[in-house]
Order: C-alpha cells, then structure tokens, then sequence
C-alpha cells in the first residue's frame, strides 16, 4: 500500500483532497540556518500524505500511521496547546500538525475559510534518519490547510508557519531549512538558502549528467531533535557570537577565527569553528557546482563530515563507519547529513560504484555488529503538490 492510499483509507471517508510535501537531503550547510548562514538541501521523491476533509464544526482531528489514537481539539484550544514551552501535552506526532494549524490560524484567528477539519497523515519519508520527516508533515499539512483554509499564502510563508510549530509547538530548536527545502524543492536542483534573508536560488546539480549517484546510507540509529544535544549546539552558538560581538556567527568570517580562539574556552570554539568554516564550504561547493560541475565537490562534504565530527560532536560511530566504508570503496565524497546524533550519510558515488560502496558499508556494519543500514539513492525532487 502506497502512503497517499494509506492516508486516503485511515481518513475513513472521501477526502477534500490530498496534499503531500517532500523530506530533504541536506547535501552540505549542517546547523548553519539558525546562525543565520547558508544551506545547500534538497527535496527528495520520498513523501508524506495529508488526506483531508473540512468539518461543520470548529474542531480539528489528526490521525496517523505512525499512531493508533487519533488526536481531536477545538481550534480555539490550540492557543492554549501552543507554545509548549517545553511541556506538550498531545503526542509529539500530533504536534507538528496541530502545531501548523496553530501557527497558520493564529495569523489572522477571523479569517473567513477558517473551519474544523479531519487530517489523515502516511508517509514514506524514514523517521528519524535525518531526512527531515517532521518538515514533510508540516509541509503537508500547511498545505492541506493552505488550500481548504482558502489563506492563499506562499510557499515562504508556509515553511515559516512550519518553523514556528516546529520551534514552539513541538520545541525542537531548530532552524527554517528543513521547511524551506520541503516546500520550494526543484526537480534536478538544491536549493542555495540564505538563512538570513530567506532569498533562495535553484542550483542545478548535474549529477545525472556526470554519472553520479547520491546515496543515502540511514543507520537506523534515530535522533530527536527535541533533546538536549541540539539544544547545548545551539546553545554554544548563540555564546560564542556574543563574545564576537556579533548578531549570529553569519557574520563571522575564517579571517576572524584567530581572534574567536582567544576569546573562547576551546568547547565553544570548536563549536564556533564548524560553523564558520561550515559556512564558506556552502559557497564553495555552490561555486564548483557552477564552474566544474559536481564532481569537483566531493573533497567539501569529507571536509564537512570531519568539522562535524571533531568540532561540532554530532556524529556517531555508525555514521563515522559509513563514511569513512564508502570513501575507501570509491565514494567522492560523504558525510554525515541532518541534525545530528544518529540518523543518516550521503555518500557521492559514481553510478559504476555504487554496488562496490554499497556493498562496503553493509560489510562494515556488519563487522562493527550494527543494525544492517537502509541504502538508497536520491535526486532533487519537486516541492508540495495536491494529489487528489
């Protein structure tokens, strides 16, 4: 059964229609958004369904496949569900939906199109491998509501309500990428974000042309981003561009790493050193994707796999195993993609390698006595879409 059939079917009835919006690969740019600096995602084919009905009443129901309890609230209660601040009380799940419909009605509470609604959610976006899941639902749902709603907001608007449930609704700390990647995704191209301004550029990739494939190895190891190791990241960040004297670290340079060190105790300046040069390796591989084309930017994801490993401490063994398999089996390039602390590798293969690396990393799990991984290739894909 497909996910858009199994969000059809759990609604239980004929649907208004059926929205779905994208996970995203982050193919370099990793904790840099909420220092306001550069990304690099993508939107992939994998997707998360919203089935959806309006209601007579003011009450909105979410159900999921991930749950076997569906969720029902008075609209006019979701101001008092929301923020959390720390302390939700829906299931985490129900969160990210009802925390949308939250942030989309509280832009204007006596909008006219504003009713109850019934939101059946499927998805075949793999939770927890840092691939964005819980943007998918947003951007699902935002849209659903968008359209029922009858808002007729942007897509920027949409990720921004994303970020707002994500950020006080289900208190994960994190920043717009993820929601910007799901809602403006491109077919054959990343999105080069500006943090700060939210200006997007489509930067082709060319891997199909250069013969290369983007292979996601997830280690099935899951991350949340709601606990405490993203938040003590964040954390460093914001203290460490305050000794800088500086609004975020987008406005820290390589150049001013010198002096960072002496104003910092080493934690924080390691923590501060990943994401400046973190930065620069974001607008180094848009460059060489504009001049030399894809292959040229293999040696920037290594280099950004081991600033996150040794300066930011986000990585685990299992994620350090499958990149450090695929580059000895071939790989260009691969690092660690997502958040952090379990999750997902991207490894940059040429379409002749692929078996050889795929091959390689299984092997070493297996050695290393891990759970077999779940290996896939991805390509930029398109953003949200109504499907029914």
């Amino acid at each position: 059964m497909t996910a858009l059939t199994a969000a059809r079917d759990l609604l239980g009835t004929d649907p208004d229609g059926i929205w779905s919006a994208p996970g995203r690969v982050n193919l370099i740019g990793e904790h840099t958004d909420y220092n306001e600096g550069f990304v690099l995602p993508f939107a992939i084919p994998h997707r998360t369904f919203a089935a959806a009905r309006l209601r007579e009443d003011d009450r909105i129901r979410v159900s999921s496949t991930f749950a076997e309890e569906p969720v029902e609230v008075a609209l006019a209660d979701l101001s008092a569900l929301f923020p959390s601040e720390g302390d939700l009380r829906v299931p985490e799940w129900s969160a990210y939906a009802l925390g949308v419909a939250w942030a989309l009605r509280d832009l204007d509470p006596s909008a006219p199109g504003i009713r109850g609604a019934d939101i059946a959610i499927a998805s075949d976006v793999p939770v927890g491998a840092g691939l964005s899941s819980s943007a998918a639902i947003e951007g699902a749902v935002a849209s659903a509501l968008n359209d029922l709603w009858n808002l007729g907001l942007d897509p920027v608007a949409l990720a921004r309500a994303g970020r707002r449930a994500e950020n006080e609704a289900v208190g994960a700390p994190t920043g717009i990428m993820d929601q910007m990647a799901s809602m403006l995704g491109v077919a054959d191209a990343a999105t080069f974000l500006d943090c700060r301004t939210l200006e997007t550029q489509s930067i082709p990739t060319g891997f199909t042309d250069a013969g290369l494939e983007l292979l996601v190895i997830d280690t099935r190891v899951k991350h949340a981003h709601s606990t405490g190791g993203y938040r003590d990241r964040r954390d460093a960040c914001e203290r460490g561009a305050a000794l800088m004297g500086v609004p975020a670290l987008r406005d820290v340079t390589v150049d001013d790493l010198p002096r960072a060190a002496e104003l910092m105790d080493d934690v924080t300046f390691r923590r501060v050193r990943h994401i400046v040069t973190e930065n620069q390796r974001v607008l180094d591989t848009v460059a060489a994707l504009r001049s030399d084309g894809p292959r040229a930017i293999g040696d920037l994801l290594t280099a950004s796999h081991a600033s996150m490993r040794d300066d930011f401490e986000i990585s685990v063994a299992e994620l350090d195993t499958a990149v450090d398999a695929a580059l000895e089996a071939g790989a260009l390039g691969a690092r660690m993609t997502g958040g952090g602390f379990g999750g997902a590798a991207i490894a940059l293969v040429s379409h002749a390698d692929v078996a050889a690396v795929t091959d390689a990393v299984e092997s070493a799990f297996a050695d290393a006595g891990y759970l077999a991984p779940h290996i896939f290739a991805v390509a930029p894909s398109a953003g949200p879409r109504r499907d029914a």
